[in-house]
């Protein structure tokens, strides 16, 4: 469902992403693992259509982000490592806001879905700038989640979240990863542990390594990522 074939970006001299392939299917939850600076973000810019490669293909359902990028963002739920959000906003309002851009029918019903689906039930009658950051990610996820995407992509998605916030969202990316394809990066192993199926290790635009949870032990994931880290 997610196909990403030799994907290179440069700018101007400097070569962020270097011939980058991979697929990911329905049901699986892929951690894109690296340093920062690896080239984590660029790549998910590329995969959401917000910026070109210089080099490679993207196929997101069936879609080419050449071809027909509206038709491709229309199956991505996108969650930027910089939750964008309009704190002004009430959270129904701003999820309102969000389900009309994707002319969605029943949105009444469809908001109160994701309110409850993403835990903000307690909130939903606030305004998102009086919201902590483990809600306001989950705002974000909930905005993601609106239009019940095909694939989810999820840059950074517990930044900043203290213990108990970040148990939950893990356990509603786990939850919601059953049935999607979803595509998450972080710098850090343990986010790979608890919610991945698979790990993608990439370094200086190069993947580096590629295999199933269940292939790695914790001491072997920890060992690449250290050898990558120290190189």
């Amino acid at each position: 469902m997610l196909e990403i074939n030799k994907i290179t970006k440069r700018y101007g001299s400097q070569l962020a992403l270097d011939n980058v392939s991979f697929h990911v299917d329905k049901g699986e939850i892929v951690g894109l693992l690296g340093p920062n600076g690896a080239g984590k973000s660029t790549l998910m810019k590329i995969v959401t259509c917000f910026i070109p490669p210089s080099e490679g293909s993207v196929t997101v359902c069936g879609h080419s982000i050449y071809d027909d990028p509206l038709a491709v963002r229309r199956c991505i739920g996108y969650l930027p490592e910089h939750n964008p959000l309009y704190l002004e906003m009430y959270v129904r309002e701003f999820l309102r806001f969000a389900a009309g851009v994707f002319h969605l029918d029943n949105v009444a019903q469809r908001v109160e879905e994701v309110i409850a689906q993403t835990g903000l039930t307690p909130e939903a009658d606030k305004k998102i700038g009086q919201l902590s950051k483990g809600y306001r990610q989950r705002v974000g996820l909930a905005q993601a989640l609106i239009h019940d995407p095909e694939v989810l992509i999820l840059d950074e998605p517990t930044t900043g979240l203290d213990p108990n916030q970040l148990e939950e969202i893990r356990a509603l990316i786990r939850t919601v990863g059953k049935q999607k394809v979803v595509l998450l990066s972080t710098h850090i192993m343990q986010e790979v542990e608890a919610m991945c199926s698979r790990a993608i290790i990439i370094n200086r635009g190069r993947i580096v390594s590629d295999d199933k949870m269940e292939h790695l032990t914790s001491q072997q994931l920890t060992e690449r990522f250290h050898h990558l880290t120290i190189g």
